[in-house]
Protein backbone atom coordinates (compact mmCIF):
# COMPACT_ATOMS: atom_id res chain seq x y z
CA UNK A 1 0.00 0.00 0.00
CA UNK A 2 1.61 3.48 -0.88
CA UNK A 3 1.77 6.42 1.51
CA UNK A 4 -0.18 9.16 1.25
CA UNK A 5 2.82 11.59 1.07
CA UNK A 6 6.68 10.34 0.21
CA UNK A 7 9.06 10.39 3.28
CA UNK A 8 11.15 12.82 3.02
CA UNK A 9 14.98 11.56 3.06
CA UNK A 10 18.24 13.76 3.54
CA UNK A 11 21.50 11.83 3.50
CA UNK A 12 24.23 12.91 5.32
CA UNK A 13 28.00 11.31 4.26
CA UNK A 14 31.27 12.31 3.46
CA UNK A 15 31.56 10.27 0.17
CA UNK A 16 30.40 11.40 -2.95
CA UNK A 17 30.02 7.68 -4.38
CA UNK A 18 28.16 5.99 -1.45
CA UNK A 19 25.92 9.52 -1.07
CA UNK A 20 25.20 9.42 -4.97
CA UNK A 21 25.02 5.33 -4.77
CA UNK A 22 22.32 5.72 -1.47
CA UNK A 23 20.40 8.22 -3.39
CA UNK A 24 19.37 6.34 -6.02
CA UNK A 25 19.08 3.27 -4.64
CA UNK A 26 16.64 4.45 -2.25
CA UNK A 27 14.94 6.84 -4.42
CA UNK A 28 13.65 3.77 -6.21
CA UNK A 29 10.94 3.18 -3.48
CA UNK A 30 8.11 4.93 -4.46
CA UNK A 31 7.33 6.15 -1.07
CA UNK A 32 10.60 7.49 -0.73
CA UNK A 33 11.71 10.85 -2.00
CA UNK A 34 15.49 11.81 -1.01
CA UNK A 35 15.47 15.99 -0.86
CA UNK A 36 19.00 16.13 -0.60
CA UNK A 37 22.52 15.09 0.37
CA UNK A 38 25.09 16.75 2.64
CA UNK A 39 28.64 16.00 2.67
CA UNK A 40 29.55 17.02 6.72
CA UNK A 41 27.23 18.36 9.67
CA UNK A 42 27.27 21.68 9.08
CA UNK A 43 25.85 21.46 5.81
CA UNK A 44 23.31 18.98 6.98
CA UNK A 45 22.44 21.84 9.73
CA UNK A 46 21.62 24.27 6.58
CA UNK A 47 19.23 21.81 4.72
CA UNK A 48 17.61 21.03 7.79
CA UNK A 49 15.99 23.80 8.06
CA UNK A 50 16.03 24.24 4.49
CA UNK A 51 13.96 20.75 3.20
CA UNK A 52 12.17 19.75 6.70
CA UNK A 53 13.63 16.40 6.38
CA UNK A 54 11.44 13.66 7.51
CA UNK A 55 14.48 11.47 8.15
CA UNK A 56 18.18 11.94 8.32
CA UNK A 57 20.78 8.94 7.27
CA UNK A 58 23.75 9.88 9.17
CA UNK A 59 27.38 8.60 9.00
CA UNK A 60 29.42 8.75 12.35
CA UNK A 61 32.71 9.14 10.93
CA UNK A 62 32.80 12.99 9.03
CA UNK A 63 35.26 15.34 8.72
CA UNK A 64 34.51 19.05 10.98
CA UNK A 65 32.50 17.33 13.30
CA UNK A 66 31.48 13.84 13.78
CA UNK A 67 27.90 12.19 13.53
CA UNK A 68 27.82 11.82 17.74
CA UNK A 69 28.61 15.25 18.49
CA UNK A 70 26.09 16.31 15.81
CA UNK A 71 23.59 14.13 17.19
CA UNK A 72 24.03 15.93 20.44
CA UNK A 73 23.94 19.23 19.42
CA UNK A 74 21.02 18.33 16.52
CA UNK A 75 18.33 17.08 18.84
CA UNK A 76 17.84 19.42 21.66
CA UNK A 77 16.81 21.96 18.45
CA UNK A 78 15.77 19.77 15.83
CA UNK A 79 14.48 16.87 17.15
CA UNK A 80 13.92 14.18 13.80
CA UNK A 81 14.71 10.67 13.28
CA UNK A 82 17.83 9.83 12.24
CA UNK A 83 19.14 6.39 11.01
CA UNK A 84 22.89 5.77 11.36
CA UNK A 85 24.82 4.35 8.44
CA UNK A 86 28.19 3.25 9.58
CA UNK A 87 30.89 0.72 9.82
CA UNK A 88 30.50 -2.03 13.15
CA UNK A 89 31.78 0.11 15.73
CA UNK A 90 30.94 1.10 19.48
CA UNK A 91 30.34 4.54 17.92
CA UNK A 92 26.69 3.18 16.54
CA UNK A 93 25.36 2.39 19.96
CA UNK A 94 27.12 5.93 21.04
CA UNK A 95 24.93 7.64 18.02
CA UNK A 96 21.89 5.81 19.71
CA UNK A 97 22.53 7.35 23.17
CA UNK A 98 22.80 10.43 21.45
CA UNK A 99 19.05 10.14 20.18
CA UNK A 100 19.03 8.05 16.55
CA UNK A 101 16.08 5.55 16.71
CA UNK A 102 17.90 3.10 14.36
CA UNK A 103 21.26 1.81 12.42
CA UNK A 104 22.47 -0.03 9.72
CA UNK A 105 25.67 -1.20 9.36
CA UNK A 106 27.52 -0.10 5.56
CA UNK A 107 27.30 -3.11 3.20
CA UNK A 108 29.99 -4.77 2.07
CA UNK A 109 30.08 -4.14 -1.87
CA UNK A 110 32.55 -7.63 -2.25
CA UNK A 111 29.95 -9.64 -0.98
CA UNK A 112 26.93 -10.73 -3.71
CA UNK A 113 23.42 -9.41 -3.35
CA UNK A 114 25.39 -6.98 -0.31
CA UNK A 115 24.22 -3.87 -1.54
CA UNK A 116 20.85 -4.63 -2.63
CA UNK A 117 20.34 -6.31 0.76
CA UNK A 118 21.79 -3.30 3.02
CA UNK A 119 19.39 -0.72 0.79
CA UNK A 120 16.11 -3.13 1.58
CA UNK A 121 17.08 -2.87 4.98
CA UNK A 122 17.42 0.66 5.10
CA UNK A 123 14.39 1.60 2.94
CA UNK A 124 12.17 -0.59 5.72
CA UNK A 125 13.81 1.69 8.75
CA UNK A 126 13.33 4.70 6.96
CA UNK A 127 9.38 3.83 7.07
CA UNK A 128 9.92 2.93 10.35
CA UNK A 129 11.94 6.34 11.80
CA UNK A 130 9.01 8.30 9.92
CA UNK A 131 6.57 7.04 12.23
CA UNK A 132 9.13 7.38 15.60
CA UNK A 133 8.57 9.53 18.40
CA UNK A 134 11.67 11.64 19.07
CA UNK A 135 12.78 14.02 21.77
CA UNK A 136 11.18 13.94 25.21
CA UNK A 137 9.11 11.11 25.97
CA UNK A 138 9.19 10.59 29.93
CA UNK A 139 6.59 11.40 32.08
CA UNK A 140 7.27 13.86 35.25
CA UNK A 141 7.38 10.31 37.25
CA UNK A 142 10.60 9.84 39.37
CA UNK A 143 11.45 6.25 39.65
CA UNK A 144 13.50 4.95 42.22
CA UNK A 145 16.43 4.06 42.50
CA UNK A 146 17.90 0.69 42.75
CA UNK A 147 17.56 -1.35 46.53
CA UNK A 148 18.88 -3.91 48.15
CA UNK A 149 16.58 -6.94 47.75
CA UNK A 150 13.48 -6.40 49.67
CA UNK A 151 11.65 -10.28 50.13
CA UNK A 152 12.18 -10.50 45.81
CA UNK A 153 12.46 -14.22 45.18
CA UNK A 154 15.31 -14.75 42.97
CA UNK A 155 15.27 -18.77 42.77
CA UNK A 156 12.74 -19.28 40.86
CA UNK A 157 11.00 -16.26 38.85
CA UNK A 158 12.10 -15.55 35.01
CA UNK A 159 12.15 -12.03 33.93
CA UNK A 160 11.93 -11.63 30.01
CA UNK A 161 11.88 -8.75 27.64
CA UNK A 162 11.24 -7.56 24.52
CA UNK A 163 12.05 -4.67 22.00
CA UNK A 164 12.63 -3.46 18.51
CA UNK A 165 13.35 0.13 17.68
CA UNK A 166 14.08 2.37 20.09
CA UNK A 167 14.57 -0.96 22.62
CA UNK A 168 18.21 0.29 22.99
CA UNK A 169 17.97 3.06 25.55
CA UNK A 170 14.47 1.54 26.88
CA UNK A 171 16.19 -1.26 27.54
CA UNK A 172 18.81 0.12 29.84
CA UNK A 173 16.25 2.64 31.99
CA UNK A 174 14.48 -0.85 32.80
CA UNK A 175 17.95 -2.54 33.68
CA UNK A 176 19.72 0.34 35.28
CA UNK A 177 16.30 0.46 37.58
CA UNK A 178 17.06 -2.67 38.96
CA UNK A 179 18.80 -3.97 41.91
CA UNK A 180 21.73 -6.55 41.90
CA UNK A 181 19.47 -9.17 43.57
CA UNK A 182 17.01 -9.80 40.89
CA UNK A 183 15.60 -12.77 39.22
CA UNK A 184 17.42 -13.89 36.33
CA UNK A 185 16.64 -12.12 32.94
CA UNK A 186 16.45 -13.07 29.33
CA UNK A 187 15.94 -10.39 26.63
CA UNK A 188 15.98 -10.20 22.94
CA UNK A 189 16.49 -6.73 21.34
CA UNK A 190 16.21 -6.58 17.71
CA UNK A 191 19.57 -6.44 16.72
CA UNK A 192 22.09 -7.88 14.02
CA UNK A 193 25.41 -9.76 15.18
CA UNK A 194 28.54 -8.26 16.48
CA UNK A 195 25.96 -5.38 17.99
CA UNK A 196 24.39 -7.48 20.52
CA UNK A 197 27.15 -8.58 22.29
CA UNK A 198 28.63 -4.83 22.29
CA UNK A 199 25.58 -3.96 23.82
CA UNK A 200 25.85 -6.60 26.48
CA UNK A 201 29.48 -5.30 27.33
CA UNK A 202 28.04 -1.39 27.38
CA UNK A 203 24.92 -2.32 29.93
CA UNK A 204 27.21 -4.68 31.56
CA UNK A 205 29.60 -1.59 32.19
CA UNK A 206 26.27 0.72 33.12
CA UNK A 207 24.19 -1.35 35.48
CA UNK A 208 24.33 -2.95 38.58
CA UNK A 209 23.31 -6.10 36.80
CA UNK A 210 26.39 -8.89 35.35
CA UNK A 211 25.00 -8.31 31.90
CA UNK A 212 26.35 -10.46 28.81
CA UNK A 213 25.53 -12.02 25.27
CA UNK A 214 23.52 -15.29 25.33
CA UNK A 215 25.94 -18.47 24.68
CA UNK A 216 24.30 -21.51 24.10
CA UNK A 217 23.83 -23.50 26.90
CA UNK A 218 24.23 -20.49 29.45
CA UNK A 219 22.81 -20.73 32.91
CA UNK A 220 20.47 -18.55 34.67
CA UNK A 221 20.89 -17.06 37.58
CA UNK A 222 20.34 -14.16 39.93
CA UNK A 223 21.23 -10.58 39.18
CA UNK A 224 22.13 -12.14 35.54
CA UNK A 225 20.66 -10.32 32.40
CA UNK A 226 21.54 -12.43 29.30
CA UNK A 227 21.10 -10.99 25.42
CA UNK A 228 20.04 -12.84 22.86
CA UNK A 229 22.87 -13.43 20.07
CA UNK A 230 22.24 -11.51 16.71
CA UNK A 231 21.26 -14.17 13.75
CA UNK A 232 20.27 -16.54 16.59
CA UNK A 233 17.06 -17.85 17.90
CA UNK A 234 17.11 -17.78 21.89
CA UNK A 235 15.17 -20.13 24.12
CA UNK A 236 14.24 -20.93 27.74
CA UNK A 237 15.13 -24.41 28.97
CA UNK A 238 14.65 -26.64 31.83
CA UNK A 239 18.19 -28.13 33.36
CA UNK A 240 17.66 -30.00 36.23
CA UNK A 241 16.22 -27.61 39.23
CA UNK A 242 17.55 -24.48 37.14
CA UNK A 243 17.08 -23.08 33.86
CA UNK A 244 19.28 -22.33 30.89
CA UNK A 245 19.21 -20.67 27.54
CA UNK A 246 18.91 -23.09 23.86
CA UNK A 247 20.54 -20.64 21.30
CA UNK A 248 20.54 -21.99 17.62
CA UNK A 249 20.78 -20.62 14.77
CA UNK A 250 17.27 -20.60 12.44
CA UNK A 251 14.99 -18.98 10.05
CA UNK A 252 13.45 -15.89 11.09
CA UNK A 253 10.15 -15.55 13.31
CA UNK A 254 7.75 -12.93 12.95
CA UNK A 255 10.25 -11.25 10.14
CA UNK A 256 13.20 -11.40 12.97
CA UNK A 257 16.09 -13.27 14.43
CA UNK A 258 16.42 -13.00 17.22
CA UNK A 259 12.46 -13.03 17.78
CA UNK A 260 10.53 -11.72 20.44
CA UNK A 261 7.80 -14.07 20.18
CA UNK A 262 10.17 -17.04 20.02
CA UNK A 263 11.89 -15.96 24.01
CA UNK A 264 7.79 -15.61 24.81
CA UNK A 265 6.87 -18.37 23.64
CA UNK A 266 9.59 -20.86 25.92
CA UNK A 267 9.17 -18.95 28.79
CA UNK A 268 5.10 -19.72 28.67
CA UNK A 269 5.91 -23.58 28.30
CA UNK A 270 8.70 -24.11 30.19
CA UNK A 271 8.72 -20.92 33.49
CA UNK A 272 4.37 -20.20 33.00
CA UNK A 273 3.23 -18.39 36.05
CA UNK A 274 6.49 -18.23 37.43
CA UNK A 275 7.41 -15.61 34.91
CA UNK A 276 6.82 -11.62 33.70
CA UNK A 277 6.77 -10.69 30.68
CA UNK A 278 7.80 -7.07 29.71
CA UNK A 279 7.48 -6.26 26.01
CA UNK A 280 8.56 -2.82 25.14
CA UNK A 281 9.25 -0.32 22.31
CA UNK A 282 8.86 -1.33 18.59
CA UNK A 283 7.42 -1.41 15.13
CA UNK A 284 5.01 -4.92 14.23
CA UNK A 285 3.96 -7.01 16.34
CA UNK A 286 6.66 -9.43 17.29
CA UNK A 287 6.17 -11.16 21.06
CA UNK A 288 2.61 -9.82 20.95
CA UNK A 289 1.35 -13.51 20.62
CA UNK A 290 3.86 -14.88 22.65
CA UNK A 291 3.09 -12.15 25.37
CA UNK A 292 -0.25 -13.54 25.66
CA UNK A 293 0.78 -16.95 25.94
CA UNK A 294 2.38 -15.89 28.85
CA UNK A 295 -0.47 -14.79 30.22
CA UNK A 296 -2.73 -17.25 29.57
CA UNK A 297 0.13 -19.58 31.79
CA UNK A 298 -0.63 -16.89 34.47
CA UNK A 299 2.50 -14.61 33.92
CA UNK A 300 2.36 -11.48 34.86
CA UNK A 301 2.99 -9.12 31.87
CA UNK A 302 3.70 -5.38 31.51
CA UNK A 303 3.33 -3.41 28.19
CA UNK A 304 5.43 0.03 27.46
CA UNK A 305 2.98 3.00 26.99
CA UNK A 306 1.92 4.94 23.64
CA UNK A 307 3.56 8.20 24.91
CA UNK A 308 7.11 6.98 25.96
CA UNK A 309 7.38 4.66 23.22
CA UNK A 310 9.36 5.21 20.05
CA UNK A 311 7.40 3.74 18.14
CA UNK A 312 3.91 2.27 19.71
CA UNK A 313 3.80 -0.90 17.59
CA UNK A 314 4.57 -4.29 19.37
CA UNK A 315 3.09 -2.93 22.83
CA UNK A 316 0.26 -1.52 20.82
CA UNK A 317 -0.74 -5.14 19.01
CA UNK A 318 0.08 -6.89 22.47
CA UNK A 319 -2.31 -4.53 24.18
CA UNK A 320 -4.84 -4.25 21.66
CA UNK A 321 -5.00 -8.44 21.93
CA UNK A 322 -5.40 -8.56 25.71
CA UNK A 323 -1.73 -9.98 26.29
CA UNK A 324 -0.23 -6.95 28.50
CA UNK A 325 -1.91 -7.35 32.14
CA UNK A 326 -0.56 -3.91 32.99
CA UNK A 327 0.35 -0.83 30.58
CA UNK A 328 3.04 1.65 31.87
CA UNK A 329 5.34 4.28 31.41
CA UNK A 330 8.65 3.55 30.25
CA UNK A 331 10.14 4.66 33.23
CA UNK A 332 7.83 3.06 35.97
CA UNK A 333 8.51 -0.04 34.64
CA UNK A 334 11.68 -0.88 36.57
CA UNK A 335 9.51 -0.17 39.81
CA UNK A 336 6.82 -2.39 39.10
CA UNK A 337 8.90 -5.25 38.45
CA UNK A 338 10.12 -5.09 41.61
CA UNK A 339 6.61 -4.39 43.43
CA UNK A 340 4.91 -7.59 42.28
CA UNK A 341 8.24 -9.62 43.07
CA UNK A 342 7.75 -8.20 46.21
CA UNK A 343 4.63 -9.49 47.23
Amino acid sequence: MRLKQRIKVLIVDDSLVFRESLSREISKDPDIEVVGTATDPYMARDLIIKLKPDVLTLDVEMPKMNGIEFLKKLMPQYPLPVIVVSSVSKNVLDALDAGAVEFVTKPNVTRPGGMASFVNELIIKIKIASTAKVGNRKSDYTPSRPVANQGIDTMSKIIAIGASTGGTDAIHTVISGLPRDMPPIIIVQHMPPVFTKLYAERLNNTCELEVKEAEDGDALRPGRVLIAPGNFQMRLAKRGTGYIVKCTQEEKVSGHCPSVDVLFDSVAAVAGKQSVGVILTGMGRDGANGLLKMKKTGAYTIGQDEKSSVVYGMPMVAYNIGAVEKQLPLDRIADEIIRFLSK
